[in-house]
């Protein structure tokens, strides 16, 4: 008998209410759970004592809460929807339309399904079995198909209208499950034989942005709220600490929690009087949200701490030997059959296999088509590589990368239309945020900080800013940033 289960509860699209989450957290708590993580697909996942597991069974389904059992039956629905308003606006997919969407999944997929923004970059796009991406046409979106276990993608020849997403997932799901697949022509033609759907033709592929992690943790602004990113180093969260974020929720009306791909949490529409009670529920469970933004670009796989190790074995190798990541990011795979999400991937592999017995593991690193981590071309960096090895061997692909950029740049910037030159010898000083890298420079001030009444009118010397100063963008004090000459070069 297993001493412990691995208990998973879809989230759909990242999305929780406080009131839904409270509820599962406290059945937790009563079975002894004292911490949970959150899935590189947006679920909750805790670990139960099988002594404790038959009591919290019961609970779970008196209060008709869905669950799972070592098993990824029904893999979670993951979306952008944790991203939208805060990292970006979309030209027309907005938070209803997701609502819509899930609205219309009646059953539980079996396959997974991924819903996406086309112009964000930080959830990823064709991780999914079907993964919808929205068009530049208002209310209808491309359809990726990859069957199980495959690693083929193809594009549905017609766009899918918003209020047929649900129909269609479910048409292709039975088609792709009930017999071998045969084909896209074949696939087509059985979903739509007996069906009508609202469709437009795809004539292009989709036009994916270049990726950038944005910075994720933190207090930040958007309009006249703010958000907060969670993460924490281990992946996992306190029970203690997320009863107390559900509460405030439910206190302030904030009426959901988003999990991110990156196993961390995203609260939208902090009310600015509100700020200080968010404040002192971090200071009460010692929360920090200042990490290193190197920290943040990874992704490793669910139910196993091996790859959060070897992610802080690298990080610190990286943060000794300064290394610039900024435009990376990457995933850990030890399991063979396992997927993650990365412009750079370390796998491991066995060196030697006797039987279901691995000996003297090694770690081989590819890197994506173009870094793009949505790419699903993989090139081999190096092979065979002992665990001491890794970090400089990652080193080596970082520098490999900003040489590629800094060429692009160079390329770009030759074909430009010649510009004024600017006047020799003139230097400023701004000072840069270190952790989201925004820059105050005392010719602009600051328009952007908080109400009207905090503006910083341009002209203002960094060293007159109020003592109580803070970054506009992430809210790092006035200490923490640091000062940056730019040089005009003649």
């Amino acid at each position: 008998m297993r001493d412990y289960y691995t208990l998973k509860v879809n989230m759909p699209a990242g999305i929780v209410s406080p009131g839904a989450l409270q509820t599962v957290l406290r059945l937790a708590y009563e079975a002894k759970v004292r911490k949970v993580r959150f899935g590189a697909r947006q679920q909750l996942l805790m670990t139960v004592h099988y002594e404790d597991m038959r009591f919290l069974e019961k609970d779970l389904k008196q209060h008709q809460i869905s669950y799972e059992l070592n098993t990824e039956q029904y893999p979670n629905i993951i979306s952008s929807y944790c991203g939208e308003d805060v990292f970006r606006t979309g030209a027309w997919l907005r938070e209803s339309e997701y609502h819509t969407v899930l609205d219309q999944f009646d059953y539980q997929p079996r396959l997974k399904i991924n819903l996406s923004d086309s112009n964000q970059s930080f959830t990823p796009f064709f991780t999914g079995n079907l993964n919808f991406i929205a068009s530049p046409e208002p209310h209808f979106w491309y359809l990726y198909v990859r069957p199980k276990q495959s690693n083929n993608l193809f594009r549905w020849p017609e766009l899918i209208y918003t209020n047929d997403i649900g129909r269609v997932a479910k048409a292709v799901e039975e088609t792709l499950l009930a017999q071998d697949f045969q084909g896209e022509d074949a696939l087509y033609k059985a979903v739509t034989a007996n069906q009508h759907f609202i469709t437009q033709p795809a004539t292009h592929e989709v036009e994916l942005p270049e990726f950038s992690l944005p910075y994720y943790e933190g207090f930040n602004r958007y309009g006249e709220r703010s958000w907060l990113g969670l993460y924490r180093r281990d992946e996992q969260f306190t029970i203690a600490f997320l009863l107390d974020v559900c509460a405030l929720c439910l206190k302030t009306r904030v009426g959901e929690i988003c999990a991110t791909p990156w196993k961390s949490l995203i609260i939208k529409g902090i009310e600015a009087k509100d700020r200080a009670a968010w404040s002192q529920v971090l200071g009460k469970h010692n929360i920090n949200v200042r990490h290193a933004a190197n920290e943040l670009a990874w992704q490793t796989e669910d139910h196993t701490d091996e790859g959060t190790e070897l992610k802080h074995y690298v990080i610190r190798n990286f943060e000794k030997n300064d290394t610039r990541t900024f435009g990376l990011c990457f995933g850990v795979q030890t399991r063979a059959k396992s997927e993650v999400f990365g412009s750079v991937l370390i796998r491991k592999r066995p060196l030697l296999q006797l039987g279901q017995l691995s000996l003297f593991s090694v770690y081989d690193l590819y890197y994506t088509e173009n870094f793009n981590p949505n790419s699903r071309t993989y090139h081999v960096f190096e092979k065979g590589l002992f665990r001491m090895h890794v970090p400089n061997q990652l080193n080596r692909l970082c520098r490999k990368f900003n040489a590629s950029r800094s060429q692009d740049r160079a390329e770009t910037a030759w074909v430009e239309t010649e510009k004024p030159e600017p006047s020799p010898g003139v230097e400023a000083t701004v000072h840069q945020c270190p952790h989201c890298f925004t820059v105050y420079d005392e010719q602009y001030g600051d328009a952007r900080h908080g109400d009207a009444r905090r503006n910083i009118p341009a002209g203002t010397p960094f060293s007159q800013l109020p003592t109580n100063y803070t970054c506009s963008t992430c809210d790092a004090p006035k200490q923490e940033m640091t000062p940056v000459q730019l040089i005009a070069v003649p």
